[in-house]
C-alpha cells in the first residue's frame, strides 16, 4: 500500500511547513500631547462627537444627513466595492482548502473492426458505468497562499475604512454646503430688506426733485445704487438654487424633491459654545483615511510573502477514486474499483531572476504604501490643526463683524433722521445705507463661514460614524485594529 508512506510523507510536510516573508508591524507613529491651536473653545475627549449635526437643533439637516447617509449614490458604489472585496477575501480563504471534484456517467460505446478485430459485431458494443470523486490540493508549505489570505483580509478592511471615510466626506460636504445656503439667504433677506429701504428714498428725492429741493444728480445717484442692490438678488437667487440641487444630490435625491423644503424661511441653526476634540493619538485611531492606509501597507506587506514564496516550489496532492463497470449492477464491486494518487511539483522557482524581480517590485510597493501611510498621518494632523486655526479665527472674526453691522445699522438710521432734518446732504444719506449693505451681508458671509468652520472641525476629527452611523439602511463596517477580519452590522 502506498497510502500510509503518502500520509506519513504529507504529515511531515505539513509539520515542517513555514511563512516566508516579512511579518507585518503596525508602524510607530509620533505624534504631539496637544494640537498648536487648541483652546478654551475646544475641550479634550475620548471621542469626538458623534452624530454631531444633531447639536445644532436643525430638524431638517438631520433628515438631510440621514438621507445621505442611506440614499447617497457614492455610498452605494463604495459599500458594493467593500462587498466585492470581502467575497474576494472569502475566495482566497478557500484556496488554501482541497478542490473537491466528483464525476458521473454512462456511455454507449461500439469499437470498431479494426480496434476488436476477433470479435463479432454484438460484442463491440458495449455498455461503461463509471462514477469517480477526488480532490486536489495544494500545500501551502512556504506560506503563499495562506500571505495571499492575509493581503485580501487587509484589502477587504481598508475598503471598510473607504467606506467610513466617503461617510466622513459626504456628511462634512453636506453640512457645509447647508450653511453656505443658510448664509446665502440671509444675504438676500438682507439684499431684498436695503433695496425696499433704498427705494424708499429714491421715491422720497424724485419727490423732493420735483418740490424743487433736490437735484436730479441726486435722484440718478441714489437709482443707481438702488439698482446695484437689487442686481444682487438675482446673483444670489442663483447661488442659493445651485447650492440647493447639491444638497439633494449629497442626500440621493433629486433636485426637486427637497426644494421647498431648502427654499423655505429656516431659523439659523445653533452653533455650540464648544467643541470636544480627540487627542492627536486618538485621531489617528479614529480617522478613517489613516486606517485605510495603514491596511494597505499591511496588505502590500503580504503581498512581499506572496512573491517571496515563489523561490521554492508548489507542492500539491491530488487523489481521485471511482469505480467502472460494464453493467450498472457491477459498480461499487471490488473488481470495479479504480485509484490514481499523486504528488505535483511546479511553480517558477527555477526562474531565480523573474521572481527576484517581482519581490523587488512588491518592496518597492510596500514602500510607496508606507509613505502614503505616513502622509496620510501628517495630512490627518494638518486637517486638525487648519480645522482648529479656522475655527478660533471665525469666532473672533464674527465678533467683528456683529458690531460692525450693528454699528452701521445705528449709523444709516441716524443718517436717515439727519437727511429729513436737513442735517446732511444725499452722498451722506447713501454711503450710510450702502455700508450697512455691506456690513449685514458681511455678517452674514461669516456666520455661515463660521458654521462651515464648525463643520469642518468634526470632519477632520473624523466625527463619529465609525461607531455610530445613522440611519436604517446604513452599513456599520468597523475593521479591527489587529489581525482579525472586518466587522460588518447592518441598521
Amino acid at each position: 500500500m502506498v497510502i500510509k508512506p503518502l500520509a506519513a510523507g504529507v504529515l511531515s510536510m505539513l509539520l515542517a511547513a513555514c511563512t516566508v516573508g516579512p511579518d507585518y508591524v503596525r508602524p510607530d507613529t509620533p505624534t504631539p500631547a496637544t494640537y498648536l491651536h487648541a483652546g478654551t473653545e475646544t475641550a479634550a475627549q475620548a471621542d469626538a462627537d458623534p452624530a454631531f449635526w444633531k447639536q445644532f437643533n436643525d430638524p431638517l439637516l438631520t433628515q438631510l444627513v440621514d438621507d445621505a447617509l442611506a440614499n447617497n449614490r457614492d455610498l452605494v458604489a463604495a459599500l458594493a466595492r467593500y462587498r466585492q472585496a470581502n467575497a474576494l477575501l472569502r475566495g482566497a480563504r478557500w484556496n488554501q482548502a482541497p478542490t473537491l471534484q466528483a464525476d458521473a456517467g454512462y456511455q454507449d460505446r461500439r469499437s470498431s473492426a479494426a480496434g476488436l478485430p476477433m470479435f463479432d459485431r454484438d460484442l463491440r458494443d458495449q455498455d461503461v458505468y463509471q462514477g469517480e470523486v477526488g480532490f486536489s490540493w495544494e500545500l501551502d508549505l512556504f506560506g503563499r497562499l495562506r500571505r495571499a489570505t492575509e493581503a485580501a483580509r487587509a484589502d477587504t478592511q481598508a475598503r471598510a475604512s473607504d467606506l467610513a471615510a466617503l461617510q466622513v466626506s459626504i456628511v462634512g460636504e453636506l453640512g457645509s454646503r447647508y450653511f453656505q445656503l443658510r448664509g446665502l439667504q440671509e444675504q438676500l433677506r438682507i439684499a431684498r430688506a436695503n433695496a425696499e429701504n433704498q427705494a424708499r428714498t429714491a421715491n422720497l428725492l424724485e419727490v423732493r426733485q420735483r418740490e424743487g429741493f433736490a437735484t436730479a444728480f441726486d435722484v440718478d445717484r441714489s437709482r443707481a445704487q438702488l439698482e446695484s442692490t437689487r442686481s444682487r438678488i438675482p446673483a444670489l437667487e442663483s447661488q442659493a438654487a445651485q447650492v440647493a440641487h447639491g444638497i439633494a444630490v449629497l442626500a440621493g435625491k433629486r433636485p426637486d424633491e427637497f426644494w421647498a423644503s431648502l427654499s423655505a424661511d429656516a431659523a439659523w441653526p445653533q452653533l455650540p459654545e464648544r467643541i470636544a476634540t480627540d487627542a492627536p493619538a486618538e485621531l489617528l485611531r479614529r480617522r478613517p483615511d489613516v486606517a485605510a492606509a495603514e491596511r494597505r501597507l499591511a496588505s502590500a506587506t503580504a503581498q512581499v510573502g506572496v512573491a517571496t514564496a515563489d523561490l521554492f516550489p508548489r507542492i500539491s496532492l491530488s487523489a481521485l477514486f471511482g469505480t467502472q463497470a460494464l453493467a450498472s449492477g457491477d459498480l461499487f464491486k471490488r473488481d470495479s474499483e479504480t485509484r490514481t494518487l499523486g504528488v505535483g511539483v511546479g511553480g517558477g522557482f527555477l526562474n531565480v531572476g523573474r521572481v527576484r524581480a517581482q519581490i523587488a517590485a512588491t518592496n518597492a510597493g510596500a514602500a510607496e504604501s508606507l509613505a502614503l501611510y505616513d502622509q496620510s498621518v501628517l495630512r490627518a494632523l494638518q486637517d486638525a490643526e487648519d480645522a482648529l486655526a479656522r475655527w478660533r479665527g471665525s469666532r473672533g472674526e464674527l465678533t467683528h463683524l456683529q458690531e460692525a453691522a450693528e454699528a452701521s445699522a445705528r449709523a444709516s438710521d441716524i443718517a436717515r433722521l439727519r437727511f429729513d432734518e436737513g442735517a446732511i446732504d444725499t452722498l451722506e444719506l447713501l454711503e450710510a445705507e450702502n455700508a450697512r449693505l455691506l456690513a449685514e451681508s458681511a455678517l452674514a458671509q461669516g456666520r455661515a463661514g463660521q458654521g462651515q468652520a464648525v463643520v469642518g472641525l468634526y470632519r477632520a476629527m473624523a466625527g463619529g460614524w465609525l461607531d455610530q452611523p445613522p440611519g436604517e439602511k446604513v452599513v456599520e463596517i468597523v475593521p479591527e485594529q489587529a489581525a482579525g477580519s472586518a466587522r460588518t452590522v447592518m441598521r
